[in-house]
Order: C-alpha cells, then structure tokens, then sequence
C-alpha cells in the first residue's frame, strides 16, 4: 500500500477547497440574488419578530378604536353606521389636550347627512388645532384641483429627499377639513408579496411635490426629525431607510398601547357635561399622541403584521410613531457583509468536511454551523440588527451537500478502504488520526522514544510437524487474531507478522502517552488470552501453547522504510533488536515475559516484576538490566509473593556471593515450584560460580549471544 498516493488522495489540497467553496457560494449568491427564496426569509423575519421584539410600548401613544362595541352602542341609540360626522367632533373635543390626534379616516367627500354635518366636524378640528388628516395617494392619472394642490403643498416636505414611490394622483380631504387640520400625510401603504405588512414608506413622490408618511408631518411640525443631507434623523441619529422604507419593529405583545372604544370617550364626554364621573378624565390624554381609526371587522382595514394575522392600518401607523420616537429601529445589516458570511460558511465546512470524512462527525459539524448561525442571528435581532437567515443557511446546507456529495464520489470510499485497512494493524484512533494527518506517515522516518514489544509460540516448529498444515493454520489464526486484538485494544500498533511472531510498538506515529504500561498490559492479556485458546484446543487433544513475550523501550527510527515502488510503517535500531532478543531470553530462564528496565522505568510501579539481573547481549557494550513481569499487583496470590520475597533475597546473596545461602533460597522456592525457571537458573549459575577458581569483574553480567 503507497503512502504516496495515499497522501495524494485524502490531503484536502488548496485546489480542492477553492473549487468546491466557490462552487458552492456561487449557487448560494445565485440563490440570494434571485431571491427565489423570498418568501421563506419573510416568514423567518416573522418568526424572529414574534419571539425576539420588545413585549411593549411605552405608555405616550394611544388609540381610540370605532371597534365593534362602538358601532352597535351607537345603533342601539338610533345612530347607524356610517355615522354622522358629528359624532366625531365630541371625540375630537375631548381629545384636544393631546399633542396630536391622528383621524385615520377618509372624509373625502360630502356627507351624506349635510354640509352641516361637515361644518360641525371641521369646527371641532378647527377647536383642537392639533389633528391631523389621512391623503390617499394613487397611481390614476387624474389632474389634481386647485384646491388639492394646495393642501398637498401645505404638508409637503420642502426639502429634496430621495425616494423611490412615485404616484400620479391624491384624494385629500374635504374643503371644511382642509382648511382646519394642522397637517397630513399618505396611508397608502403596500404590504410585502405575501400581503403582510413590514415596513413603511416615510416620503413619496407626488409630480413636484414630496408628500410624507402619515406621521411624518406631525414629527417635523414638532422639530423631532430633521433633514440632513436629504436623509430622516432624530436627535442626531439618522433613522435607517431601505429604499425608503422603514422596517416596522411591531411589539411581540398582542395589545402594546393602551386602546380605548370611541363608545368609551363618547360616554365620558356625554358624562363631564352632565357633571358626572367619566370612564375616562380628558386630561389623561395630555401630552400623549392619539390615533382615531377603525378596527371593527367590516370596516375593511384590517392588515396582517409580523407579529399577528389580524391587526388594524391604525396599528401600524402607531407603531410607526412608536419606532420614529423611541428610535427603536431594525437596521438591517449590509448586503455586503451577509455575502461576506456566506462565502465563509461556504470555505468552512468545505475545509472542514473534506478533513473529516466521519458521516457521524460531518452531520453533528453541519448540526452545531446550524445551531451558532441562528443563534448569531438571532443575538442580532435581539438587539434590533437583522441579519437574513435564509441565505446563509442555504449556503450552508447547499455546501455541505455538495462537498460530502463530492466526498462521497471521490475519497469518501478510499478513506473507508484505506481506514479499514489501516485499522487492520492499530487502533482505529490512530488510524483515523494517520488519516487526518497524512504528513506523519511520509516517507522517510523521523527519531522517536519507542516501546516495542515482541511475542512468538514456543516450539511452534516442532507442532507443526505433528500435524496437517490446514490445522496448523487454524490455530495460528486464532493465536495472532487473539494477540492482535489485545494490541490494538491497549492502542498499539501492529507491525508485523513473522511467521508465528508477531511484532506491535507503541509511541509512533503519535504518542498516545502510558505507551510502557500499555505495552505491558498487552503481554499480560496476551497471556491470558492463550490460556482460553488452549481451554479450547483441549478439548481437540492439541498440544498446549505458549508464548513468550519481550519489550523494551528506547529510542528508535520511525517512518516509512523500504523502496519508492513499496515501503512499510516501522520502526528501526536497536531498540527493536533488544526487544528481540529480550523474546528469546525467556528461553533460558524459562519465563513468560521479560520487560527491560528502561520499559520498567516508566511503568510507575504498576506491576509486579522480579529482577533476572544483568546481560550483555550480542551489539551491545553495555549490558542490559533485565525483569521479569509477573503481573497487576492485585491480581497476585499470596503464595507468589511469598515466592518471590524468597527470590529477591536469594538475588541479593547471589550479587554479595554468598552463593550457599543463595543456592537455599532457590532450593527452598524450587520445592514447591520446580517449574520456576529464574530459580532453577540461578541455582545452577550459584554452583558453577562457586566452583570458578577466580570471578572476573562482569562476573554478575550474563552473557548472551541468541539472536
């Protein structure tokens, strides 16, 4: 398996990204330019508003509704509707003190009732000297009258401010109301696509003349907006228009002003003037602005908003006012920058997906972009900036489907091909890690501090001529599968298999840290896993297995070693010529497991061990400390302790010479245990050093030259 080509084909090179970023972003802009999607940003604003806007208004703006209760009070006193115009003038009247009353009701032509009744409502406007009247603009070609030109050049606005509405026509009110209104201005407003109404135009364009909004007459009569530069601003603060239009900031609240029936007013002023306690006392509404309109269901005026399905063109004329006076805006944010955004989730998860190719990982990645976008957004919004969700998470979902999809096609297969091979021979973190970090597994290698660990069956060619070579198969399958399991459990590295050997290490390509006491668990498992091996191969009467196992750690040449045509993850030196020979020094002492001391060094007292002494071994000038490891300490019986406090004071006697006290030691162990082979090789060594008629210095150094 070519490491190079692996390296070509899972490393998300720059290429890559920039193709699929861009592509992705493309078809995002595409998408955000056409606004194909319109309509769904439209209800994402809604759903924004209705959750995120303040809860309610301050208390300065009032609305006195002709609801339903009105109309039906009225005609059960004889009055029906539409009513006289007179009936307004006492509500006008007892309104007066309020700074403005906004009359959102058309009186465009005569009434039904007389010009008197015309005279009495203009008087009480006259009286009130601070109402103001509603012009319908209209795009029919209909040549204005003297006397409409007039009254739309008294509210116009004398200073050039751009906008983008243009009409051709108005209907204005009546001649008596003409002459008594302190101003107006335009409620003809349009709702978005989907007939809810969002925003609001603060400025139209009538021939020569640029009429204001509704409100807007009243705000620059009063001095609190000014024009500076062609553009709105109160108190300094410039009120931020998209093509003219203000975003409406509607209270989440079903009922933010306080809202009183005109039956209700009617009834106090009947009841002052009859020197009675009124529901309402005239002078609450002294200082406040009021808006006079109609809500009652057959009245044809009624819009839905963001924050509701069924509300009133008062409400919105309202909440304009509200919004203009305590400067609570939305500011939409800049087109610019929500591209800017897009192109960065696009890089994004492009980058990161092409990275990762887990599918669980990707989906959890896509999940938590989703979650931090709408949060983003919604943090903005909650402090009146509005970000589009919509275009953003289409850039996400369109980038994420075209880079796994991409993925998929392309390295999504050879990563589960070369993640199932690589995890064949280590642990599956590993492997993945290598997967992510091509550049560890580069050609050539690279110094690290190693443990490397050697296992092989004991008299494994002498079984194998007693019997046929499919069963003998068959049990070294079960004997390296069992082995490698172990490894790769304790996030080793399996490096290779050597006939009925097999060789792991640990510390290279990362270090996963604890690599010494790993390494020893392997061996201790390893034993335990031929013991159930051979509970089985009993029942079959095959001959009973053993392994023998050596590690040693130290430094050593990890990388990719061989040829450019073929080359192999391993490890080189002296190291793993130690841990080797280490294997087959079990022989001689007749152990299982041997650990060097530098292996042992790192173990932090781990595990209980007993000293084999010193070698010196074929390459080496240097001899080695040598142990054996006997197991977890709360997994020894008694008896072996026993054993080996006899044992370790029998070593201490060999290494003062006082070789017949030693020789007891070992005689003593090897009654009970005449299978304990570091016993019996020191009782022999004891004799032969006794009879020596001189010791060299290294008399205590074994020498051993096995491979």
């Amino acid at each position: 398996m070519g490491v190079k080509k692996i390296k070509l084909s899972i490393a998300p090179n720059i290429r890559k990204i920039v193709i699929l970023t861009a592509s992705s972003f493309v078809c995002s802009l595409l998408i955000f330019l056409s606004n194909v999607l319109g309509l769904f940003e439209l209800k994402a604003f809604d759903s924004l508003s209705k959750y995120l806007n303040p809860a309610a208004s301050s208390d300065n703006i009032v609305i006195v509704q002709v609801d339903q209760e009105s109309i039906d009070g009225l005609s059960k006193e004889g009055v029906n509707w539409p009513w006289p115009r007179q009936i307004y003038a006492p509500i006008i009247d007892y309104l007066s003190e309020a700074d403005a009353i906004f009359v959102d009701i058309l009186f465009t032509e005569a009434s039904s009732y007389g010009q008197e009744d015309d005279m009495v409502l203009a008087d009480a406007v006259k009286r009130s000297s601070n109402v103001y009247l509603p012009v319908f603009l209209s795009n029919k070609t209909v040549k204005m009258s003297a006397g409409e030109e007039e009254f739309i050049r008294s509210i116009a606005i004398r200073e050039n401010i751009s906008s983008n509405l243009k009409f051709n026509s108005a209907i204005t009110p009546i001649d008596p109301l003409k002459n008594s209104v302190r101003g107006g201005g335009n409620v003809m407003i349009k709702p978005d696509e989907d007939g809810v109404y969002r925003k609001v135009p603060l400025v139209f364009k009538l021939e020569k003349y640029q009429v204001p909004n509704f409100v807007i007459d009243y705000l620059i009569d009063n001095g609190k907006i000014e024009i500076v530069q062609g553009r709105l601003s109160i108190e300094g603060s410039e009120i931020p228009l998209t093509d003219g239009n203000l975003l409406l900031r509607y209270y989440r609240n079903g009922n933010p002003f306080k809202v009183f029936s005109a039956s209700e007013i009617l009834k106090s002023y009947l009841d002052v003037n009859a020197l009675k306690e009124p529901p309402v006392k005239k002078d609450f509404f002294k200082g406040k602005v009021v808006f006079l309109g109609l809500t009652a269901a057959g009245l044809y005026d009624l819009k839905p908003t963001s924050v509701s399905s069924i509300s009133t063109g008062v409400f919105i004329h309202a909440t304009t006012l509200d919004n203009i006076l305590n400067k609570s805006f939305i500011r939409i944010a800049n087109p610019y920058l929500e591209i800017l955004f897009m192109l960065l989730i696009s890089f994004f998860i492009t980058f990161t997906v092409l990275k990762r190719h887990s599918l669980l990982i990707n989906l959890s990645l896509f999940l938590v972009t989703l979650s931090i976008i709408l949060l983003v957004c919604i943090l903005l919004f909650k402090i009146a900036i509005y970000v589009k969700v919509i275009p953003t998470v289409i850039s996400l979902i369109l980038s994420f489907m075209i880079v796994v999809a991409y993925s998929y096609a392309t390295e999504g297969r050879q990563r589960v091909l070369l993640r199932k091979t690589f995890s064949q021979y280590m642990d599956k973190k590993i492997a993945d890690y290598l997967l992510e970090n091509p550049a560890l597994i580069k050609p050539g290698g690279q110094r690290k501090r190693v443990t490397v660990f050697f296992a092989d069956i004991a008299g494994f060619t002498t079984m194998s001529e007693k019997t046929t070579p499919e069963r003998i198969a068959s049990v070294l399958h079960s004997v390296l599968n069992s082995l490698t399991e172990v490894i790769i459990l304790n996030q080793g590295v399996i490096d290779k298999y050597i006939g009925d050997c097999v060789m792991a290490f640990w510390g290279a390509p990362i270090d996963a840290g604890n690599c010494e006491i790993n390494s020893c668990y392997s061996a201790i498992q390893s034993m335990e896993a031929i013991k159930k091996i051979n509970y089985e191969l009993q029942k079959e009467r095959f001959p009973e297995l053993s392994i023998r196992i050596g590690i040693h750690s130290g430094d050593a040449i990890a990388g990719n070693i061989g040829s450019d045509r073929l080359f192999h993850y391993t490890v080189i030196g002296d190291t793993v010529n130690l841990a080797s020979r280490l294997e087959s020094v079990n022989k001689f002492f007749n152990t299982g497991i041997i650990i060097s001391e530098d292996t042992l060094r790192e173990t932090r007292n781990s595990f209980i061990t007993r000293q084999l002494g010193s070698i010196a071994v074929k390459g080496k000038t240097l001899p080695v400390k040598i142990y054996e490891l006997v197991g977890k300490e709360q997994d020894i019986e008694s008896e072996m302790l026993q054993l080996l406090k006899i044992y370790n004071d029998g070593i201490q006697f060999y290494n003062d010479r006082k070789f017949d006290d030693a020789i007891h030691n070992f005689n003593e162990i090897l009654t009970k245990y005449p299978n304990d082979g570091p016993s019996d090789f020191y009782r022999n060594r004891c004799e032969y050093l006794k009879s020596a008629s001189n010791l060299t210095e290294d008399w205590n150094v074994i020498k051993f030259s096995g491979k």
